[in-house]
């Protein structure tokens, strides 16, 4: 049975930085392409960022770019996303994903439908 795990969410104040992790078992780790999507309060569940199972390719909403990165660790079936100048606007459950087959295109990864696999969710809360 396939388990996607967060951990590492919390309570930080804005600016300040956290690292999600997303353990993965039940499936061949290395063969998935892995994201990041996130759901705040009252709103739909979006987007975040992604990587493609070789690590080799990376995708990023506009509204994390240039603050989040997103990681993994194949032989510790391991991805991470470590998020810095944190803000409010960043509260939300972020959820981890995972999809063996996507088109290598942004807008592929962006879709939530194209996702087989989700885990339960981790809270980010970011004070000003």
């Amino acid at each position: 049975q396939v388990q996607l795990v967060e951990s590492g969410g919390g309570l930080v104040q804005a600016g300040g930085s956290l690292r999600l992790s997303c353990a993965a078992s039940g499936r061949t780790f290395s063969r998935d392409n892995m994201g990041w999507f996130r759901q705040a309060p009252g709103k739909e569940r979006e987007f975040a960022a992604a990587i493609s199972w070789s690590g080799g390719s990376t995708y990023y909403a506009d509204s994390v770019k240039g603050r989040f990165t997103i990681s993994r660790d194949n032989a510790k079936n391991t991805m991470y996303l470590q998020m810095n100048s944190l803000k409010p606007e960043d509260t939300a459950v972020y959820y981890c994903a995972a999809a063996q087959s996507l088109p290598n295109r942004y807008s592929e990864y962006a879709r939530e439908a194209r996702w087989s696999y989700w885990g339960q969710g981790t809270q980010v809360t970011v004070s000003s």
